[in-house]
């Protein structure tokens, strides 16, 4: 008997990708020889590739219509046993509803938040866990998993490792705590002042130099934690995203908010402190152990996005969140 073949979607995010590793583990677990097949943004394709799940990765550009027709026609010249969408969205979906998959296997209205995606798939699943990682793990329990989830170890390549390596050797920098003060919408980041207080307070209690992990858009962020960070000179960082895993998975610790870099750092077995305040870490928090998440009592769940932190980030002390680096520091020393 062949054995089955599965097409994953999930496109992105960074974070997003992460927390679908997990069910999509449980699916290679339940069938060790199935071929399957992730569609994912060219930006991910390194990182999929890292969780070893996949026995192909195909990137897609969504924005691309030729690489949208080339995708569907890959698609529909093979048999599937399932498509399961992860993602949840009509770019998604739309790829195995157009590639002739005959089993689709998605989220149900209650879940989506893109009106009318769950008619392009044959299967709707109405999610009853909290965390979306655990939401995913139930398309994959209706993909024929035996259970929801499976335990993920990434890959970090030896090149990046010894990229990373070097750049820490010439700066003369043995163990360092990353801090990640980005995160897409600024409702959800802690102010950069107080990242500045806090690389201050970690070089005067602890005598390790932070390093400032930073992405696309985000140098004026980073130029306001230099200045507020005095003598401590962080040092900022912005690379692959493969020297980002070799850096993150040998950091002492990383200190962000609801953001891929700390998401990621989680799944390469890093401790983290995570700062909550919009964003609900019961759904979106760090998964699995070895986080501490500090997150105000007055905090109101919303995922709208705004311009300036909101006021539940402001109710997250400088000193709160040493004591709670010191005790993840304790807990792995």
């Amino acid at each position: 008997m062949a054995e089955p073949r599965f097409l994953i979607v999930r496109l992105g995010s960074l974070g997003d990708i992460l927390h679908t590793f997990p069910a999509v583990a449980a699916i290679r677990e339940t069938f060790p020889a199935a071929e399957i097949v992730w569609l994912t943004h060219p930006r991910w394709k390194s990182l999929v590739e890292s969780g070893e799940l996949a026995s192909e990765v195909w990137a897609v550009e969504s924005r691309s219509f030729s690489s949208l027709c080339e995708t569907i026609s890959r698609v529909r010249r093979q048999k599937w046993e399932s498509a399961i969408d992860y993602q949840g969205l009509w770019k998604s979906a739309a790829l195995p509803f157009l590639g002739g998959v005959a089993r689709r296997i998605g989220f149900s209205s209650e879940t989506i938040r893109e009106y009318g995606v769950p008619l392009l798939y044959t299967d709707r699943v109405r999610a009853a866990s909290q965390h979306i990682a655990d939401q995913n793990g139930e398309l994959s329990l209706c993909a024929g998993a035996r259970k929801p989830v499976a335990g993920v170890s990434l890959r970090v390549a030896p090149e990046d490792e010894a990229a990373v390596r070097d750049y820490l050797l010439r700066l003369e920098i043995d163990r360092y705590i990353v801090l990640s003060p980005g995160g897409g919408w600024r409702s959800k980041c802690w102010p950069a002042e107080r990242f500045g207080a806090l690389c201050q307070k970690i070089r005067t209690h602890l005598g390790l130099r932070c390093i400032l992990n930073y992405g696309p858009g985000e140098q004026e962020l980073v130029a306001a934690v230099l200045a507020a960070s005095g003598a401590a000179a962080p040092v900022p960082y912005n690379e692959t995203l493969g020297q980002l895993m070799a850096l993150l998975h040998n950091a002492v610790c990383i200190v962000g908010g609801d953001t891929g870099p700390l998401h990621l750092a989680v799944a390469l077995g890093t401790s983290a402190v995570a700062l909550f305040g919009p964003t609900d870490p019961a759904r979106n928090g760090p998964y699995g152990p070895g986080s501490a998440v500090l997150r105000s009592p007055k905090a109101v769940t919303t995922y709208k996005r705004g311009d300036e932190p909101d006021p539940s980030m402001l109710e997250l002390k400088v000193d709160d969140v040493l004591a709670a680096l010191l005790g993840r520091m304790g807990a792995k020393l």
